[in-house]
């Protein structure tokens, strides 16, 4: 143990750095946010497994999901992910 003085000059010192740490966490907690949701299917491919004409269904990341192709989409090929629609993609070939 400490002597008197001492002992609470740690106990200070450890309460601020456990403060500290909380705080310096939380700011990267925010900064790291996960990326979940259909926004992040923005961009990317996908391949079409009912034909988009123009609604069909293309499949991304193992998930079957409705989609809009104005241009037209057959079985087979692959689209990109331009915008969504509540749970409708919209999808352009390429």
């Amino acid at each position: 143990m400490l002597p008197h003085p001492a002992n609470l000059v740690v106990l200070a010192l450890g309460a601020a750095g456990e403060v500290g740490e909380i705080v310096w966490g939380r700011r990267l907690a925010r900064r790291w946010r996960p990326k979940t949701g259909v926004e992040t299917l923005l961009g990317q491919t996908a391949d079409v497994v009912v034909e988009c004409r123009p609604r069909g269904q293309v499949r991304i990341h193992g998930e079957l999901w409705e989609a809009e192709c104005p241009a037209g989409a057959e079985v087979g090929e692959t689209v990109r992910v331009v915008g969504r629609e509540d749970l409708t993609l919209t999808v352009a070939p390429g």
